[in-house]
C-alpha cells in the first residue's frame, strides 16, 4: 500500500486562520471541532480543489450514487499514513448528504415543496487535507500519493505564508421569520398525536424553517456563529454561486475507525439558565425527566436496529445511556450505540442502512419520514442531513446537520424542531424549536 506524505505546519487552534487562505477556492470545505474540550472535538479538517465533485442526480438511486462514491475512492487508491501519525484522513471524500438523500434510499411521498433546489448530495474527492490535532497541538498537510508534486509545493507555499486578514462582511436584509405560524405549528402537533394514537408511530421529529434575505460573504457569518456557539461537529462548505452550508451541530451521526462504529443520538433538550443555580436546575430536570429518557431510549432502540443491518451479529451495544452534554445555548441528553462492521460491509453500506439519522426522523423511521413530508410544507434540504468525510482507508465521521444554515440565492435559511410524542405539549415544543436556534438567529441579526 502507498504511503501519504505529511508536511508539518505551525499549530493553530483556530482553523479559520488557515481556511481563510483557501476560502475562495473551488470546493473549499472545513470540518471544524469548534472549541475543543478534553472529551469532544479533537480534529479539524479542511481542503479545497477536489479532484472531482459528485452530486446525486434527481432520479438516481441511493445505491447507484453510493457505488459511484465507492468507485471514486477506489480510483484515488488506498493509502496509509506514515508510522507514528494518528490522523483521521488520508485522502478521500468530504461533503454533505442532505436529509432528502433519504428519498433516494426509500420510497417517499413528494408533498413537501423543494423550493431551495439544493442537490441532495454533494461530495468532493480530495487528494490532500490540512489536519489540526488539538490533543497533540499539531497542524499538518496530508498529501495522498496521487497528488502531483507541483501541487504539493503550491499548497506548502500557500499555507506557510502569513495568515490572510479577511475584511468580509455579512448582513441580513430583514428579520429572520418563520415560514409557518404558531397556529399551524399547533395543528401539525395535533395531527402527529392523532397518528400516534392510531398506532402509526411512536414519535415524529417536526421542524419549522426561518428565513431572511441576506448579502455578503457567508464565511463572515460562519466565523461569528462559531464564536457564539462552538460545537464539535461544525462545518462550512462552499457551494457554487456564492452559496454555502454553515453548520454548528453538536451531534455525531456515525463514526468508523478500524471498523468500530459509533453513533451518538441526541434526544432531550433544556435551555441554559441565567444563573448557575438555574442552569444546574435545568440540567437536573433534564436528567430526571421520564419523558425525555423515554424519547431517547426509543431512538437508541431504532439505532441499534439500524446498526444491526451492517454490523456483526452480537456486536451492537449501548455503553452510554442518558449522558448530559452542555453547550452555550442548551443542555442535551445523549446516548452512545456502538458495533463492529461485518466483514462483508463498508462505510457506505452503513450509510445505506442507517441514513438519515433516527434522532431526527422519529420511530418507526419510514412512517415518521412520510408524516414529516406530509406536515412540513417545504423539504428540509441540508437540515438533518449530514456533513461527513470518508477516507481511502474506510475511516469515516459524520454529523447530524442540526443547528445548520443554508445561504443560497440571496437568502439564509435555518431550522429548529424536536421530537413529538403522545404527551408532548405543543407550546413547550414550539418554544424548544425557538430555543435551539435562538443563538444562531441572534448572532446573524447582530451582524
Amino acid at each position: 500500500m502507498s504511503t501519504c506524505t505529511v508536511y508539518p505546519l505551525p499549530y493553530r487552534a483556530n482553523p479559520a486562520e488557515y481556511f481563510a487562505a483557501i476560502r475562495h477556492a473551488p470546493g473549499a470545505v472545513l470540518l471544524d471541532s469548534g472549541r475543543p474540550t478534553a472529551d469532544r472535538g479533537r480534529y479539524d479538517l479542511l481542503s479545497a480543489w477536489p479532484e472531482t465533485t459528485l452530486t446525486v442526480s434527481p432520479d438516481e438511486s441511493g445505491e447507484h450514487f453510493l457505488q459511484r462514491l465507492r468507485e471514486n475512492l477506489t480510483q484515488l487508491g488506498k493509502a496509509d499514513l506514515p508510522a507514528g501519525y494518528d490522523l483521521p484522513f488520508a485522502g478521500g471524500l468530504i461533503g454533505y448528504l442532505s436529509y432528502d438523500f433519504g428519498r433516494h434510499l426509500e420510497q417517499m411521498p413528494t408533498l413537501a415543496v423543494d423550493d431551495l433546489h439544493l442537490p441532495d448530495a454533494r461530495l468532493g474527492l480530495y487528494a490532500w487535507a490540512l489536519v489540526s490535532d488539538h490533543q497533540a497541538q499539531t497542524s499538518q498537510l496530508v498529501f495522498h500519493p496521487a497528488l502531483i508534486d507541483s501541487e504539493r509545493q503550491r499548497l506548502m507555499a500557500q499555507f506557510t505564508q502569513a495568515p490572510v486578514a479577511t475584511s468580509a462582511t455579512f448582513g441580513l436584509q430583514g428579520p429572520m421569520t418563520p415560514d409557518i405560524t404558531a397556529q399551524a405549528y399547533r395543528q401539525a402537533i395535533v395531527r402527529i398525536q392523532d397518528y400516534i394514537q392510531a398506532g402509526d408511530c411512536y414519535q415524529v421529529n417536526f421542524s419549522q424553517r426561518f428565513r431572511a434575505p441576506c448579502s455578503g460573504d457567508p464565511w463572515a457569518a460562519y466565523c461569528a456563529l462559531r464564536e457564539a456557539c462552538p460545537t464539535p461537529f461544525s462545518g462550512f462548505q462552499s457551494l457554487p454561486d456564492q452559496g454555502a452550508v454553515l453548520s454548528l451541530s453538536p451531534e455525531r451521526f456515525v463514526h468508523i475507525s478500524e471498523r468500530r462504529v459509533e453513533t451518538r443520538p441526541i434526544k432531550g433538550t433544556r435551555p441554559r439558565g441565567h444563573t448557575p443555580e438555574e442552569d444546574a436546575a435545568h440540567a437536573a430536570e433534564l436528567l430526571a425527566s421520564p419523558k425525555d429518557r423515554a424519547e431517547n431510549l426509543m431512538i437508541v432502540d431504532l439505532l441499534r436496529n439500524d446498526l444491526g443491518r451492517t454490523c456483526r451479529t452480537g456486536s451492537v451495544s449501548v455503553p452510554q445511556l442518558f449522558s448530559l452534554e452542555s453547550y452555550p445555548n442548551v443542555h442535551h441528553l445523549v446516548s452512545s450505540v456502538i458495533g463492529t462492521l461485518a466483514d462483508d460491509k463498508d462505510a457506505l453500506d452503513l450509510i445505506a442502512g442507517s441514513f438519515p439519522g433516527g434522532s431526527i426522523t422519529g420511530a418507526p423511521k419510514i412512517r415518521a419520514m412520510q408524516i414529516i413530508d406530509e406536515l412540513e410544507p417545504t423539504r428540509r434540504g441540508l437540515y438533518c442531513g449530514s456533513l461527513m468525510y470518508l477516507d481511502v482507508r474506510g475511516e469515516m465521521d459524520s454529523s447530524i446537520a442540526i443547528r445548520s444554515l443554508l445561504v443560497k440565492d440571496g437568502q439564509v435559511c435555518c431550522w429548529g424542531g424536536g421530537g413529538i410524542v403522545a404527551d408532548s405539549q405543543w407550546e413547550a415544543e414550539y418554544q424548544e424549536s425557538l430555543t435551539k436556534v435562538a443563538v444562531l438567529l441572534r448572532t446573524l441579526e447582530g451582524l
